[in-house]
């Protein structure tokens, strides 16, 4: 009898669980972000919570102020810059009003693939003109969502601490498995925005910076790209700048081939070396495959979140699998290895 009520107990507790989880399907998003950002901003809201008399809620309110004025406004100002000037691009093309480096480009290669270049790139720019199209009929979903996750995040870094105890009391693991796990959870998904995306940030708003200084059109949709390539291994911002600078040389604008190349190699590529090692840290490090394949597997399924849940799913498979092979090994097995 005791064994078909602990099952019946398990059973009723994975339906329920799944039910759950599915009404908060719809808002996943703001359930996700305002989880990574409470995680980010967790020893911020310690200290502000010490400083303040640990009046937790004023110390709560005075974190989600300043997560809107570091990260919510300026994503806010670039995602409207973008949606400007994809649109812009779009009727450039549609109006053959292209740039001068562009327009002789296409007439190096004949007429045929200038008609040919210039459909792929107004299909392109349609696509972003229709997806900003689509950002602004979803408006309203967007601010409930951006309204949720900051109402979450007044509740995340105050009772996060009670919330993580009792997901580590329903957890059936021992005390250093339950240690290991959430401190993995916490490792990663802070190199994931601190490191990661910050870095991929910096290096694009410094590709984008030089593209402005030398008249490049779009500037802000090219460092958008180039921060998107920058979180790929492999891969980078170089995919960006270093073919503008050799076409700036084979086109003879020698000063600015020479100076988009010195500036790629030893600003915006010396950024993840020096950056990087000191946001991430040692103890997140994962292959440059893994990181590559759960990054790009990650945006296939959730779109831009992939790009942190990705990584994160990887890092927490390989925590998962370490552990599971800790807990396998015999008294022999570990006196062996050591």
């Amino acid at each position: 009898m005791r064994n078909l009520e602990d099952n019946t107990l398990l059973l009723l507790t994975v339906a329920v669980s799944l039910a759950f989880a599915l009404i908060l399907w719809p808002f996943y998003e703001a359930v996700l972000w305002a989880t990574v950002l409470a995680i980010v901003f967790a020893p911020l809201y310690r200290r502000l919570s010490s400083s303040m008399g640990k009046r937790h809620s004023l110390a709560a309110l005075a974190t989600i102020l300043i997560i809107v004025t570091m990260v919510i406004l300026p994503l806010t100002f670039i995602a409207a810059s973008l949606v400007q000037e994809a649109t812009s691009l779009y009727q450039r093309i549609q109006s053959d009003a292209l740039p001068t480096w562009a327009t002789d480009l296409l007439n190096r290669f004949g007429l045929t693939f200038h008609e040919r270049l210039s459909a792929a790139l107004a299909q392109g720019s349609k696509y972003l003109a229709a997806q900003a199209l689509s950002i602004g009929r979803g408006t309203a979903n967007f601010i409930i969502t951006l309204l949720l996750m900051l109402y979450l995040l007044f509740f995340f870094p105050r009772d996060g601490g009670e919330l993580s105890r009792r997901i580590k009391n329903a957890i059936p693991l021992r005390e250093e498995q339950h240690r290991a796990l959430f401190s993995k959870f916490t490792i990663v998904t802070r190199a994931m925005f601190r490191g990661n995306l910050l870095v991929a940030a910096v290096q694009g708003a410094l590709g984008g910076l030089i593209f402005w200084v030398l008249g490049i059109h779009a500037a802000v949709l090219w460092a958008v790209v180039m921060a998107f390539l920058s979180l790929l291994p492999a891969v980078g911002a170089a995919a960006v700048w270093l073919p503008v600078a050799i076409y700036f040389l084979a086109t003879g604008a020698v000063w600015k081939g020479l100076v988009l190349i010195a500036y790629g190699a030893f600003v915006i590529g010396l950024v993840d070396n020096l950056l990087r090692p000191y946001l991430v840290g040692k103890d997140t490090q994962m292959p440059d495959y893994v990181v590559l394949i759960s990054t790009l597997g990650g945006i296939a399924i959730f779109g831009l979140d992939g790009l942190v849940i990705g990584p994160v799913i990887a890092a927490m498979f390989i925590a998962i699998w370490d552990i599971f092979s800790a807990s396998t090994q015999t008294p022999q097995d570990e006196g062996t290895s050591g």
